[in-house]
């Protein structure tokens, strides 16, 4: 094997401008949920409509990441991610005046496009200007940057409703989007594998797979897991994608190559990605609606007190790039799945009457855990990934943890309503038993006390839930990757010119 090239000299500009593109990425998935309110407000939205508005982008992403990275790798990764900007900074800013649901959710689904073009690129890029031994590092300042964004969203959100309309979470993504294209332009080089034939089956059925697959997963709550539309979505992803691999196995210019699933290092750290998305996008989502319902917090304040996993996180990162590179990935592996469900466990033993204290506990174990897990598993996976599939393969994990993140949201979701249906009085009427919302509009105090308390043992038995996940993915990472080549020095990249 040949040696490998020199890192790029602007590498670490170079990451700034990528983290600065993930961060605007993940802020706006996080965002909306302090929104809601304002949404069904101002647009005189249904709940229907809002699901619609947070799904359609997220139904758009997911479908097309592999086909958005295939083209990234082979006509140019920055060109995808430029591409991914302007239709992303346009569709948020027609999103912001949109004058009704149907304008806001078509809006939604073109900042979805811009997304999907978007993400590949900051992984394989990364693989590309970063020799072997920096690699782990770059990748846990990318970790920190994913975190901070996650808990930022409903902290900038929260600020913004609190001064501006709901159409200024939307706005702030223009400017952002702009410094990004500057910097992609300034500092960021141009990469590409082999040029191929356009792959457009291929494409067809990885986007009608993972879209079906998504749209299942989000409906589930809402229309029964055993209903036909639920049913139906499964079957129809299933068969997309099992004939999407299946012509990936004939074509000889496969948009896909399939080896890259076997590889047990990708497909073990893509796994472990989309388990850590599973747990902790669920547990988010309900810990927002706990902090604001339950504790009484508003928009800003419900925000800032998830920051305790953004600030924990950039901690954990340091020592996950020091566990890495001196054990291996697969130690600061299991450490790190291991301390996020002892994280999960403390959330999980939280009582409604603890305050914010024991939950901000919680949250600092799970930080401190996915800044230890996240950078190992994330070099892993591109260490695997042959240079000229690094954008494909990348969206592949992206796809993956988009999936798993709606998952965690419909599963966890799902357990955490059945448990507070059942945590109510045998009195408490029906609308009560549908959400916690519903129960404090009854307008009855006894019902409102009531309602609280079950919602908040509902979130410690969803939390307990995610701690079970996430032991078993340390598990995961402890048994299945024992024999796999983990060393994020694994990759070789190729040579990338020192300009754009």
């Amino acid at each position: 094997m040949s040696e490998p090239p020199s890192p790029h000299p602007r590498r670490w500009q170079i990451l700034g401008v990528l983290c600065l593109s993930l961060f605007v990425v993940v802020v706006d998935n996080t965002v909306l949920n302090v929104a809601i309110p304002s949404l069904l407000r101002d647009l005189d939205a249904t709940t229907s409509d809002v699901q619609w508005v947070i799904d359609a982008y997220s139904l758009v992403f997911a479908g097309l990441l592999i086909t958005a990275g295939g083209l990234g790798d082979r006509h140019g990764r920055r060109r995808a991610m430029l591409i991914g900007f302007a239709l992303f900074g346009t569709g948020s800013l027609l999103a912001a005046f949109a004058e009704g649901p149907a304008q806001l959710v078509a809006m939604r689904a073109l900042m979805g496009v811009g997304g999907a073009f978007l993400m590949p690129g900051t992984l394989s890029i990364m693989a590309q200007v970063f020799g072997p031994d920096e690699r782990a590092k770059a990748f846990a300042i990318w970790g920190a940057t994913s975190m901070a964004g996650l808990a930022a969203g409903p902290t900038l959100g929260g600020v913004l409703l609190e001064h501006f309309w709901w159409g200024s979470v939307f706005l702030v993504n223009v400017p952002v989007a702009a410094a990004a294209v500057a910097g992609l332009l300034a500092v960021v080089p141009e990469s590409r594998g082999p040029r191929r034939r356009a792959d457009v089956p291929g494409a067809v059925l990885s986007t009608v797979g993972m879209s079906a697959l998504v749209w299942a997963v989000i409906s589930g709550p809402a229309h029964g897991w055993t209903g036909a539309r639920v049913l139906g979505g499964l079957a129809v992803g299933a068969a997309a994608l099992a004939l999407f691999a299946a012509w990936q196995h004939r074509n000889p210019e496969p948009m896909l190559d399939l080896r890259l699933l076997r590889d047990r290092a990708f497909s073990g750290a893509a796994a472990m990605i989309s388990l850590f998305g599973f747990a902790l996008s669920g547990t988010l989502f309900a810990l927002t609606q706990l902090l604001q319902f339950v504790h009484g917090y508003g928009p800003l304040k419900a925000g800032l007190a998830l920051l305790p996993v953004a600030v924990s996180a950039a901690a954990g990162n340091g020592l996950g790039a020091s566990l890495e590179s001196r054990f291996g990935a697969r130690p600061a592996l299991v450490a790190g799945f291991s301390v996020l469900a002892a994280g999960f466990l403390a959330l999980g033993l939280t009582g409604p009457d603890d305050g914010y204290a024991a939950l901000a506990t919680g949250l600092v174990v799970i930080g401190f855990g996915a800044g230890l897990g996240a950078p190992p598993a994330y070099s892993t996976l591109m260490a695997a990934v042959p240079v000229e599939e690094a954008g494909v393969g990348s969206a592949v994990n992206d796809a993956g943890q988009e999936l798993g993140s709606a998952l965690g949201v419909a599963v966890l979701g799902s357990v955490v309503s059945a448990a507070y249906a059942r945590g109510l009085p045998d009195s408490a009427p029906a609308a009560a038993r549908r959400s916690l919302g519903e129960a404090l509009g009854v307008g009855d105090p006894g019902l409102a006390d009531a309602a609280k308390d079950a919602f908040a043992h509902a979130v410690s038995v969803g939390s307990l839930a995610a701690s079970g996940v996430m032991l078993a993915t340390a598990l995961f990472a402890a048994l299945v990757l024992r024999g796999a080549a983990t060393s994020a020095g694994g990759a070789r990249p190729e040579k990338v010119p020192e300009s754009a």
